[in-house]
């Protein structure tokens, strides 16, 4: 139980934290591409990953993971990336915030949207569409799957923001809290030079500054 506590604790603190940052600390290297929050923007999305890939345009095994979803799950979709039937709406969305989930990551497309960006149930997805689902199968749960070209496996810490999403084991994740801690402190510091007009190019300098 103590173990779980400071996982859970862990997890938590990168809700502190911009995508750009941890991104960063992970050598640039995992990030899904494509991907965009739907929902009303109310903080960062943090939690742990409950994997699904189904086929394109087919949502039954979506339905299924609803079922297992725990508190601070995040749903992670391999939908393929086919955007021509959503995958999620209005209603499987309510359905995971009511059972705790932390939020759902769709490489596809949602319906609904409207109504998704009036919730801050965070929702991550490449597009809208009306067209709704086929409910046949097959799929899979609790899989290594790939979004938006990152590959994310089970119980993988998930972290989205109006940037997008990152994911990484927890395995390490200590190691990389502390990096993105220091290099949030390195660029405080540099904002703070710019609004004092004694900003002289550290940025430029330094390993992990690209904006």
């Amino acid at each position: 139980m103590a173990d779980g506590c400071r996982e859970n604790e862990l997890i938590s603190a990168f809700r502190a934290f911009a995508t750009p940052l941890i991104s960063d600390n992970l050598a640039r290297v995992p990030g899904a591409v494509g991907l965009r929050p739907f929902h009303k923007m109310a903080g960062v999305m943090v939690g742990r990953a409950l994997t699904v890939k189904t086929r394109a345009g087919d949502n039954q095994f979506i339905h299924r993971a609803l079922d297992l979803v725990q508190p601070g799950d995040v749903i992670v979709v391999d939908g393929g990336g086919y955007e021509g039937r959503a995958l999620v709406g209005e209603i499987m969305t309510s359905v995971a915030a009511s059972r705790g989930a932390a939020g759902i990551v769709i490489d596809g497309a949602i319906r609904d949207a409207g109504a998704i960006g009036r919730n801050p149930f965070p929702c991550f997805a490449r597009s809208a569409i009306h067209l709704g689902p086929y409910k046949d199968g097959p799929g899979a749960i609790n899989v290594q799957v790939s979004v938006g070209g990152m590959v994310v496996g089970p119980g993988d810490v998930v972290v989205g923001d109006e940037d997008g999403v990152v994911a990484f084991p927890l395995d390490g994740a200590a190691t990389l809290l502390a990096a993105v801690k220091a290099q949030d402190a390195r660029e405080a510091e540099i904002m703070q030079s710019i609004r004092e007009n004694r900003y002289n190019g550290a940025y430029a300098k330094s390993a992990s500054g690209s904006h």
